[in-house]
């Protein structure tokens, strides 16, 4: 160590010196949330940079616990503001627990082009909602929908509103008690989803009738997952069909050990399993690949006309009440 020379201030790395194309990429990898949120809040120059529509076709606000923080912060405006910024070239919009009918409506008349949209734990979102949502957004290949409710009709009309839809997740929680068969959203699917490829039903209660409909109403089905889905006697002619036309089958009592959620099975006397609702938040996830050893928040002291900006931990706070979309120019 005692060899070790000491770094010049010339190879000092200065940030705001980086190209915008540089920067642009950067911030691609942060992801729309953590744009808003801390990214723009450094500089004028990566302000400006923030703006860029390209930066906000993927808007993911799933599994951020750290912003719900004692409701610190208004989530619903930060979506609506990471959509204005898309300027329509929204692809995916994903959602955990704030997504409301309000939200999703407002996507809709923004992202005429969306070809994804996951919900999970979004039970404020309508069936009218949804639906409005599939009609303008015909170009729709992914929907995710997981611990949400939904009536059957709902997917069937959402499925005949597009029909380019090739990914369906319908996902809730598993139980064996009370015993319940319902095969209404199986056969709602066979019906309305033709060119499905990728299918998942964990914790459905269809039952063997319901997954004979799919198999004939989906010819293309290449992956179905059936894991917990305790009504579905998968034996004999049905388990042989299943296994030589699908590519990929996950079976009723297969292992949830890669699946994002709680698989905790509930009964009759537990009917809330504790957490199934959430997915696990992994605090410890880098936020980046590149090697940005800085923090954020720290490189906005000292910079240009800083003093003069609105942070965005401002702006999406509930203490800005009387802000207004002209705090985002």
């Amino acid at each position: 160590m005692e060899n070790e020379t000491p770094i010049s201030s010339e190879e000092i790395r200065n940030w705001l010196e980086l190209p915008p194309d540089v920067l642009t990429h950067i911030f691609l990898k942060l992801g729309a949330i953590d744009i808003l949120f801390r990214a723009q809040s450094v500089c004028s120059a990566w302000r400006r940079v923030s703006k860029e529509p390209l930066l906000f076709r993927f808007i993911d606000m799933r599994n951020r616990w750290d912003l719900f923080d004692g409701n610190m912060y208004d989530m619903e405006k930060m979506a609506r503001e990471a959509v204005d910024r898309s300027c329509g070239q929204l692809v995916e919009f994903s959602v955990e627990h704030f997504g409301t009918h309000e939200l999703v409506e407002y996507v809709a008349d923004k992202s005429v082009s969306l070809r994804c949209l996951r919900l999970v734990s979004c039970y404020q979102v309508s069936d009218d909602a949804l639906i409005t949502l599939a009609k303008k957004a015909v170009m729709l290949e992914e929907l995710e929908i997981c611990y949400c409710s939904f009536s059957e009709e709902v997917f069937k009309t959402v499925g005949k509103a597009c029909p380019q839809l090739k990914s369906f997740r319908l996902n809730s929680q598993g139980f064996r008690r009370p015993h319940m068969e319902i095969d209404d959203e199986a056969i709602a699917i066979a019906e309305s989803m033709p060119q499905l490829r990728r299918l998942h039903l964990f914790g459905n209660k269809l039952t063997n009738v319901g997954l004979r409909a799919i198999l004939d109403g989906c010819l293309h089905l290449e992956s179905l997952d059936l894991r917990q889905c305790f009504n579905v006697n998968l034996e004999g002619n049905l388990l042989k069909s299943c296994r030589e036309r699908l590519i990929k089958l996950r079976l009723p009592n297969d292992s949830t050990d890669d699946y994002e959620f709680s698989a905790d099975i509930a009964d009759e006397n537990y009917p809330f399993s504790e957490g199934s609702d959430f997915s696990g938040f992994d605090y410890d996830n880098e936020f980046c690949d590149l090697d940005l050893d800085f923090e954020l928040a720290d490189l906005s002291l000292g910079f240009d006309n800083v003093g003069d900006l609105d942070l965005g931990y401002h702006e999406f706070g509930y203490c800005s009440a009387g802000s207004s979309s002209e705090d985002f120019d």
